[in-house]
Parts: C-alpha cells; structure tokens; sequence
C-alpha cells in the first residue's frame, strides 16, 4: 500500500514495484535479520546490500551458535535449513523467541525481473524463473508459551501432522487462504490436522471483511463455519495479543 490505511481490501491502493523487493526494503530499514532458507537469505541480502550500500553480514551469534542478541545494528543473515532453529533474546532476558523453518508444498523462486542481466538472459530461452531453496513456512515459538505455525502459500501436506502438530504443538495457526493451493475441504483439514485454539486467516485473495467480521457469502466466512477453533480475521490496524495457550486476549474481532 502506499499508506497507512490506504484503499481498502476491495480496491487496495497499490505502491509501485521496489526493484529490490518489499522484504529487502523493509529489512533494511528494520535492521532485521533474514531467518529463512539458506539461498532465499543469501539472495535477500544483496538485495538489501543494493539499498544500503554495504555488505549484509550473518548475524553475530552467541555461545550456542544459533542464538542472537536483538535488536540488530544492521541487517543481518540468519539462514538456516529445513528444521532448523534460531532463538532471538534481548539482552539480559532469561528467554527468547525460537523461530523453526518447516516444510511447505508450493514454488520457491524468484522472478527474471529481480535478477541480474545475465542471469535473466540465461534464463529467458525456457521461460524459467530461478529456485531459490525449498519451500518453507515457520512456527515461533515465544517465551510465554504461545507457539504459532506460519503456513505459507501451501497445499496440504503430510508434515502437517508428523513434523508440526505432532512435533511443535502449535497453538495458534496463521492459515494462508490461497486460491492456488488451499480449497476449503483442504483448509478445514489443515485445521484438523495441527489442531490449534485459534486460527488467523489471512492471504484469502478477496474483500474478506466488512466492519471488521468476516463479508457474508465469502470463502472466508465459509471456512470459518467449517473450523473448530476459534477464528480470527488479521485486520488492518489491529493488533493483537494471546496468551501461553494460544487464546487471544487484546485486540482480536
């Protein structure tokens, strides 16, 4: 968007392209770290080593190796691999907030447009966009006990089940709601199958609320009906809190 509450989920008002992308944009100017897969971090950190005009460094880590001390005084690289686990603390703190990548099933490449001219033009011949790693999603765990799964743009998948509901035990689920991969038969047993307290819809590809509940007739409301858990819209302008089991306390439609 180009502005804080700008255009509305009907008729977004939309920011032209950034060459370098909206994530290298806003890591940037968040000082943020890039915890994904390797090759997307390695891939993002030139983007932003473009827009600020220096290298983009891993991360300085603690004694074990995969923990950092925030916040950050430049953009940093914290990559990993599938299943791996870096914990973010602030100084001091006896706990921090533990960020897992886990599988996910969809296309993880980078646009032509993105890439450098030779790259492009290697690529043009077979209509190819570049694969930058696995695809992935995330559960973060934080220091009061909330765990919340990070589906990404995903099919259904087994490791929904063995890796992140048998595994992690999430509590509270953000479930994209992607036309290309999510019908609502798949997204009600996506909740069946991580079984959290609540679930956030997001990503739903349509004007999916009016006055801050979910737009009757749309596929939002329809999966809402068809999920046991508590449902929560990821509204504009609202923030939202929960406790250790995953219940929203503050802020929640």
């Amino acid at each position: 968007l180009t502005a804080l509450g700008a255009g509305t989920c009907q008729s977004p008002t939309l920011a032209t392209a950034v060459p370098n992308t909206t994530t290298a944009e806003i890591a940037a100017s968040k000082n943020a770290g890039l915890v994904m897969i390797n090759q997307m971090a390695n891939f993002l950190g030139k983007r932003v080593e473009a827009i600020k005009k220096q290298p983009t460094a891993a991360c300085p880590v603690g004694v074990a190796g995969d923990d950092h001390t925030v916040p950050f005084a430049a953009s940093c690289l914290a990559g990993n691999n599938l299943g791996g686990t870096r914990t973010f603390k602030t100084a001091g703190a006896a706990k921090g907030v533990e960020i897992t990548i886990v599988p996910a099933s969809h296309d993880s490449s980078v646009n032509r447009v993105l890439l450098n001219e030779a790259e492009r033009k290697n690529l043009e011949p077979d209509n190819l966009t570049l694969p930058l790693g696995p695809p992935s999603g995330y559960v973060v765990r934080f220091s009061n006990g909330m765990v919340i799964y990070l589906t990404g743009d995903t099919a259904l998948h087994a490791d929904m089940k063995t890796v992140v509901a048998d595994f992690h035990k999430p509590n509270v689920m953000v479930l994209n709601l992607g036309l290309s991969a999510i019908t609502m038969a798949s997204g009600a047993r996506i909740a069946e199958l991580v079984q959290p307290a609540t679930v956030i819809i997001s990503h739903p590809n349509e004007a999916a609320s009016v006055g801050g509940k979910a737009r009757p007739g749309s596929r939002t409301a329809e999966l809402s009906g068809m999920l046991r858990s508590s449902v929560v819209l990821g509204l504009s302008d609202r923030t939202m809190e929960f406790d250790g089991q995953g219940r929203c306390v503050t802020g929640c439609s």
